[in-house]
């Protein structure tokens, strides 16, 4: 083989991909809370845990902070409520002038039924309550798709084959290397001293 057949032949990190980070595989959950602290504790904010089953207090132990949902579910709610109230006071017991169009009325639809009173908040109940928990169902499913920057169709992980594992019998810790506090050599290192029994790079 000619020198320059030799040259091509080898594998240029151009021809390999992109490297986006490295991974490292835990075959103990025990060690993997562990390292997760040291993780947290040096500084790492790009990075996640990926487990075949939910690992009690891994959120702690990664330093995962509250998620903003219920405060945008609380917004969502509260807003259909107040829809659900300025909707049944208009269509049901409301006549007014409006000023886009001086001299015209708007007339609400007043039920006048067995003496019933037209500002009538338990009748209102049903409407009011529907708009509320509709609005709030999807703050919180649109808000998590979003939040969570789904669906995602594609992950660098996937060319990783020893992550097939992260479905049965294994845990894995993934590094960005957009992480302020990677660097391969060191990184790399940090995962084999904390337990991991593999590292393999992620590469796009």
């Amino acid at each position: 083989m000619s020198e320059v057949a030799a040259n091509e032949s080898k594998e240029s990190p151009e021809a390999k991909g992109r490297v986006v980070g490295i991974i490292g595989e835990f075959d103990d959950v025990d060690v993997l809370m562990r390292a997760a602290k040291q993780m947290r504790d040096k500084g790492f904010n790009r990075w996640d845990i990926y487990s075949p089953f939910p690992i009690h207090g891994i959120d702690d132990a990664m330093g995962i902070k509250s998620t903003i949902l219920p405060w945008i579910v609380l917004i969502c709610g509260l807003s259909g409520l107040m829809a659900g109230i300025g909707l049944t006071i208009f269509s049901m017991s409301t006549d007014f002038y409006t000023p886009l169009m001086p001299g015209t009325e708007v007339v609400g639809y007043k039920f006048i039924i067995s003496g019933k009173p037209f500002n009538s908040l338990p009748a209102w109940i049903p409407v009011i309550f529907e708009l509320t928990i509709l609005l709030s169902a999807f703050a919180a499913v649109f808000g998590m798709f979003i939040l969570n920057k789904l669906p995602m169709l594609y992950n660098p992980l996937f060319k990783v084959d020893r992550f097939i594992r992260a479905t049965d019998d294994r845990f894995f810790i993934g590094v960005e290397c957009k992480d302020k506090q990677y660097d391969r050599k060191e990184t790399e290192a940090l995962l084999k001293k904390l337990g991991a029994t593999a590292v393999d790079e992620i590469v796009d």
